[in-house]
Formats: C-alpha cells, sequence, structure tokens
C-alpha cells in the first residue's frame, strides 16, 4: 500500500447541477424552436405535456398507495395520517397536484392543440397509462447515477452510517483526551523521549482501499514495530461501568534506522465493509466496497473537519493498494504524514536566552537596534509571541465636530 499523493483525484465529490443546466438547456432550445415553427400552438403543447409528464406519476402513486393503504398502513405508518404522511410516501404530494392542475387549466384555456378533441384526450390518458404500467415493471425506474445521487444526498449509504457510528460512539469519546494520556506517557516515558513531534500527538488514523486490515502493523511492515500502549480511557457507556479505551504507541523507523514515535490505528468500521464483501447474501461486492470505503473516508473527514472536540487531533491516511511491492510502502506512508505535520507547524514560543547568547556570539558585531547598556549589548526581545486580546477601560468619547482652522491670507 502506499499513501496517495494526490488524494482528490480518487476520492469522489458531491454530484453538482449540471445534468439540470442541461436538461433546460434542451427545453429551451425545443421551446424555441416550437415557438419559431408553430407559435400559435405552443401553450396547447405545452400544457397537454405537462398533464402527460404528472398524470403518469399520479397513476402510479395511486396504486402505490393501493399497496400501503391495504397492508403496510399500520407497520409503515403506525396509523399517521394519510395526507401527511402516506401519499407524500407514494409521490401524490402537492407539487405534482398543483402542475397537473395548472397544466389543465392552461389547456382548457389554450384550447385543444390537436385537431380533433378525441385525439387529444385519448392521447393523453393513454400516455399516462402506459408510463403508470411501464413505472411499475421498472422499466422507468431510477438509474443507479439517481439512486447513488438520493443517497448521498440523504446520507442513506454504508459508508455514512459507520462514519457516523465511528465518530460518535469512539472518535469524539477519545481524542478529547488524548493529549492528556500522551503527556502521562510521556512522564513515565521520559528516558526513550518519545513524541518529540507535533505531528506524532495526534492520532493517525490509517483508511486503506481493500478495507482489508491488519490486527498488528508489524505483521505488514518490519519498519514498524509496537512500542507500548497509552494510559486507558475509562468511561461510562451504554450501561458499561468504566469501559477501557485505548491506543497503541509504535515506533516508525525511518531509512537512517532512527525511531519515530505515534499513535497509529486502522479505521475499524472497515472491518465490516471488508466482512460484508465477503458475504454472498450482503449483495456486497467489491467495487462496490471500494466505492463505500472513499466515500467513508470522506464523511468521516467532513464530519472531524467540523467537530470542535476532535480538531487538530486526528489525521486521517487514505492508503492504496495498486502497488505492495515494497514492504515498507506502510512505514513510508506515515512518515511523510509525520515530515509534513511538522512542516506545518510553527513556532510562536519566545526564543531562549541561551539561543541569543549564541547568536551573538557568533556574530562579530552588534545590531544597531542593539542598545547598549553598563558597556555591554543585548539582544531585544523577540518580535513573534503568544496572541493576546486587548481591552480598553475608557468610556467611548462622542465624534468630534468639525472645526474650521484654515488661515486666509487678506
Amino acid at each position: 500500500m502506499q499513501c496517495l499523493r494526490d488524494q482528490d483525484a480518487l476520492i469522489p465529490q458531491p454530484r453538482g447541477n449540471f445534468p439540470k443546466v442541461c436538461a433546460a438547456g434542451l427545453a429551451a432550445i425545443t421551446t424555441g424552436g416550437i415557438v419559431f415553427f408553430s407559435p400559435e400552438r405552443l401553450f396547447g403543447w405545452v400544457a397537454m405535456v405537462i398533464l402527460i409528464l404528472t398524470l403518469g406519476p399520479l397513476l402510479h402513486g395511486l396504486c402505490l398507495l393501493a399497496e400501503e393503504m391495504l397492508y403496510h398502513s399500520n407497520t409503515r405508518y403506525q396509523g399517521r395520517g394519510l395526507l401527511s404522511h402516506v401519499l407524500p410516501a407514494c409521490g401524490l404530494g402537492g407539487k405534482t397536484l398543483l402542475a397537473a392542475a395548472l397544466a389543465s387549466l392552461l389547456l382548457y384555456l389554450a384550447g385543444h392543440p390537436l385537431p380533433h378533441k378525441d385525439q387529444c384526450w385519448k392521447l393523453l390518458f393513454l400516455a399516462s397509462v402506459l408510463y403508470a404500467l411501464f413505472k411499475s415493471l421498472g422499466v422507468l425506474g431510477p438509474s443507479e447515477v439517481e439512486v447513488s445521487d438520493i443517497c448521498e444526498g440523504r446520507k442513506m449509504n454504508v459508508a455514512h452510517g459507520l462514519a457516523w457510528s465511528f465518530y460518535l460512539g469512539y472518535l469524539r469519546l477519545v481524542l478529547p483526551h488524548l493529549d492528556d494520556s500522551i503527556t502521562s506517557f510521556c512522564a513515565t516515558h521520559w528516558a526513550s523521549c518519545p513524541f518529540r513531534g507535533r505531528g506524532s500527538r495526534k492520532l493517525l488514523i490509517l483508511v486503506p482501499l481493500n478495507a482489508n486490515i491488519s490486527h498488528k502493523l508489524e505483521d505488514e511492515d518490519d519498519n514498524i514495530r509496537f512500542y507500548d500502549n497509552l494510559p486507558n480511557n475509562e468511561i461510562d457507556r451504554a450501561g458499561v461501568r468504566g469501559r477501557v479505551y485505548k491506543h497503541s504507541v509504535y515506533r516508525v523507523l525511518d531509512e537512517h534506522g532512527t525511531a519515530h514515535e505515534c499513535v497509529v490505528e486502522y479505521a475499524t468500521p472497515l472491518l465490516t465493509l471488508y466482512n460484508m464483501s465477503q458475504e454472498s447474501s450482503a449483495g456486497f461486492g467489491e467495487p462496490e466496497r471500494r466505492q463505500q470505503v472513499l466515500l467513508f473516508y470522506r464523511t468521516l473527514q467532513n464530519i472531524l473537519d467540523h467537530s470542535l472536540e476532535c480538531r487538530n487531533r486526528f489525521k486521517l491516511i487514505l492508503l492504496n493498494d495498486e502497488n505492495e511491492d515494497d514492504p515498507h510502502l506502510l512505514s513510508k506512508a506515515i512518515l511523510k504524514h509525520l515530515q509534513q505535520q511538522e512542516k506545518e507547524e510553527f513556532c510562536l514560543t519566545p526564543t531562549s536566552q541561551q539561543e541569543i547568547v549564541h547568536r551573538l556570539s557568533s556574530t562579530s558585531s552588534a545590531p544597531p537596534s542593539a542598545p547598549l547598556s553598563n558597556g555591554e549589548w543585548h539582544q531585544p526581545e523577540p518580535m513573534s509571541r503568544e496572541p493576546t486580546l486587548m481591552f480598553s477601560l475608557e468610556k467611548p468619547q462622542p465624534l468630534k465636530e468639525p472645526v474650521e482652522d484654515t488661515d486666509y491670507c487678506q
């Protein structure tokens, strides 16, 4: 597995409104052609087409309503109102009824677009009935893109549920205590000087695309070695008193043999995705599993980015499974993210006095801005410091009126 250099090229983005723009463009072009060739029948044709497109879903909704009222009114709706719940669930909403009513009124006012009245009504009802039939048979069913768009928009995918469960049931509970656990761990392991960098004090969460998770990282890469566990966090959860949550510390060796300590683990819900793909009854193949892993990564990243409890305490690492020839790809991926974290951190603490003396001794002359006191040059205090808020205790003063003070020569 290797760390992806460009994750944006792999992670699917939410679908946009481009199909709506294309549909609006086609409708505008077609309407313009009708206006150009037959402007006198435009409103009648538009009204009849709208009626066909609305009466078909209404007839199909009536077929669905018959099923729901006969067999599912108590089990699925628990006796709730017909107008408020059952009708909208069957597609008999107010928008469709309103569009059909307005189209009927427009057709009545504009007249019949066909030469004979009987032809107009026959075509209208025949098209509506055939639409309901084809819709019930699945011929006019939603495409895979539409189903995917609905599931992603309404957060109905398996990945969305797993990501929220992982956040609410685990990360939101343990990440706020991570820094305290690392501090306690360093106090008991001060001789080995673990967690030298700021990036290593975050929880590194590995998300492999193949969802195949090893329970021991050292089995995948011999440059990764188990070091110790952080102190346990005991939280009362779901009736269990003192449920234990723990993290493992690993030492990752670079190409020079230097050890870098970090808290790293796999995203546990990926085991569920992998096991589902192994069960034939789940109907969850490898392509669907890969897509759900990407959605899981995108959803979890979005959740954690908006979480105040978890901010700056985690790092998601997406791992590719295409090239597995290098036995040290996992350690290289972890080290790359650790180095990236170190480069992104900026130190705001003042420079120590020893560093100032060392800088002065390395220069032959003092800078012109340094003042002379008791015959010795002193370096001024560094400009960077921790930001502070300053409040004024004075009462606000009213604005003064402009006063003319220009002198004119006579």
